[in-house]
């Protein structure tokens, strides 16, 4: 198939803007609880405190008081630098209820990088999270003529704000609010910059709607107002963190802020979420520390025998007459021994999860379906406001990445490209026409993605068009099928896999460091072992070899890892080889391991 669309679920208001999300909440679920926070520094005091949706529009008016006494004009872009917590979404609802502009930038961003991502987009203003962060706009503020204001978070910037609003009224704010209408631009999110300079994605309030309207409309059963939940662990300066965002707001649920993925576990227990969305990382991670565990434990065959039933399992339910009574009788048994324990990780309450980012593997996928927690895959951009196809709740097709999002198309270039059309799709990059012009063609963005429909329009990606290695033999070769594979052992964190011109394909490795080291207690190496002492171990290397097996499984023998190096540590975003959205910049990973990658092609 070559097009296949959806009618739209959700009509976008013509002349409306994303404050008016608020206010409806307001006026008919006054006394629902829309928002979490933890209170006290990081949320150390433990215990969550629930915001009813009254409460939180009359937070967010109040901070919009004091952006509009500070200066702040409908049009103007407003920055926001800071990790995912209460305070963003507040702030995010009080620049768009001030008519301005949200420019989000992840709190991980180096001074050259918020210099021109606050330069590039004009921002009169910024509020930023820490003393670090003001520290780095400080840095090169001199830079930046247009930068009026600074306020930070830790510092009391919502206190500071709510003080200098008091004289403004509440007509001042509406009249400010209704100034945005459903075309006018919401923010400006910049791309990771895999390749070069970030570029200013524009998505307007319409965009913002059309997305989250139609998906929240697709997963009914996920978004039930008074009695669904999310915990939000995602970077919120990302594409994908804000549309959780916004479709909580939309639907209305429940909202949770974590601000620091290491709590992760302790915190799904405590707020209990009844649904999750993370990428492919996370839960790989849940599942490989389940595995390491069981095995710590004794119980290794048990968890291990689990598993493949669950896979089994969940293959079976999609065949006619469904799984065999002798299956289902053991999927029965390790439910009580097993999987009640792994849905109790997740907080007890879920039953559903999205994942984006990258693809889950059909491993992975079949695992938590077949333990009773469904995972939906999605597929977007940034350009595309995040999920342009997702998973259907109720037909789940394990290895693709859904249907096209209801009023939305995908369509199959000629050369495989993924083309995208639909009221989610972005408007341009800011102040870039040129780009502008080459990604969007006839109403058509073209996502640089190779992909395939099947007969039932659901999407399968393949690779980047970009990232297809070419071997010195003529064969083309899409990395992200084999690196996916790999990437899914326990002892494997990231892998690159490497061969354009060359003779044949090889791989980087670096290795899990939470996993490595029970590995290595487990294989009596030295106490306190690390990547680099052990990357020439034999037994490691046997180890990483039948994750490469694996991997190779999936593709032809031409298009097999022959050859691979472990790397002395992880890919980092400190050191640029990834991107705050867990990207590889592949270019970068290659000019820092010449050395390691002309290794893998010398001779034996």
């Amino acid at each position: 198939m070559r097009e296949f669309s959806l009618p739209a679920l959700y009509e976008v208001p013509a002349d409306g803007n994303l404050t008016d999300l608020i206010r409806r909440n307001a006026a008919q679920h006054p006394d629902v609880a829309v928002m979490a926070r933890k209170e006290g520094k990081d949320g150390a005091d433990g215990s969550w405190t629930d915001v009813t949706a009254a409460g939180f529009l009359a937070e967010v008016r109040a901070a919009a008081k004091g952006l509009i006494a500070r200066g702040v004009r409908p049009g103007d872009r407003v920055a926001l630098i800071s990790r995912t917590r209460y305070e963003w979404v507040q702030l995010d609802f009080a620049i768009w209820s001030a008519g301005a502009v949200t420019v989000p930038v992840y709190e991980t961003s180096s001074p050259e990088q918020i210099q021109w991502i606050l330069g590039d987009s004009g921002a009169v203003a910024v509020i930023v999270e820490s003393e670090a962060h003001a520290a780095s706009v400080a840095q090169v503020r001199d830079a930046l003529p247009n930068l009026k204001q600074v306020w930070r978070i830790d510092g009391g910037a919502v206190a500071e704000l709510t003080a200098a609003g008091r004289d403004v009224t509440d007509e001042a704010v509406d009249e400010a609010s209704a100034s945005a209408k459903a075309d006018d631009v919401a923010t400006i999110v910049y791309t990771s910059g895999t390749t070069g300079r970030p570029k200013g994605c524009v998505l307007t309030h319409r965009n913002f709607f059309a997305e989250c309207g139609n998906l929240v409309e697709r997963l009914k059963p996920l978004f039930r107002t008074g009695e669904s939940s999310v915990l939000l662990f995602l970077p919120a300066a990302h594409v994908f963190g804000r549309m959780v965002e916004v479709a909580s707001v939309l639907a209305p649920i429940r909202l949770g802020c974590l601000p620091d993925i290491k709590t992760l576990t302790d915190e799904l227990a405590s707020f209990r979420p009844t649904l999750i969305l993370g990428v492919p990382r996370v839960f790989e991670k849940v599942y490989n520390a389940a595995r390491a565990k069981a095995h710590a434990d004794g119980k290794g065959k048990i968890f291990d025998k689990a598993a493949e039933t669950a896979i089994a399992y969940s293959k079976a339910k999609s065949t006619p007459g469904g799984p065999s009574l002798t299956l289902r009788l053991r999927h029965k048994l390790f439910d009580a021994l097993v999987y009640s324990k792994l849905r109790a990780v997740l907080g007890g309450r879920c039953e559903f999860a999205i994942s984006g980012g990258a693809p889950l593997g059909e491993r992975l996928g079949h695992f938590y379906s077949g333990i009773g927690f469904t995972v939906l895959e999605g597929y977007g951009l940034t350009e595309s406001c995040a999920a342009t196809a997702f998973t259907p709740w109720d037909r789940q097709k394990i290895g693709t990445v859904g249907q096209p999002l209801p009023g939305s198309k995908v369509r199959i270039a000629d050369d495989g490209e993924v083309l995208l059309h639909g009221e989610n799709v972005f408007t341009g990059y800011w102040k870039n026409e040129a780009a502008t012009a080459e990604a969007l063609v006839d109403g058509w963005f073209h996502t640089g993605d190779i992909g395939t429909l099947d007969e039932d329009g659901y999407l399968s990606i393949t690779g980047r068009k970009k990232e297809i290695l070419v071997t010195a033999g003529g064969k083309n070769v899409a990395p992200a099928v084999i690196e996916d594979r790999i990437r899914g052992h326990a002892l494997v964190a990231e892998c690159m896999v490497v061969g354009d011109g060359r003779p044949f394909v090889g791989a980087l490795v670096t290795l899990d460091e939470e996993f490595l080291g029970r590995w290595a207690a487990e294989h009596g190496k030295p106490a306190g072992s690390t990547a680099e002492s052990l990357r020439e171990d034999p037994e490691l290397l046997a180890e990483v070899q039948k994750a490469v097996d694996d991997g190779n499984a999936a593709v032809s023998k031409a298009e097999s890892v022959r050859r691979f190096r472990v790397l002395p540590a992880q890919f980092t975003e400190e050191a640029g080889h990834i991107t705050p959205s867990l990207k590889l910049k592949r270019n970068v990973v290659a000019k820092d391991f010449a050395d390691e990658i002309e290794a893998i092609y010398r001779p034996a």
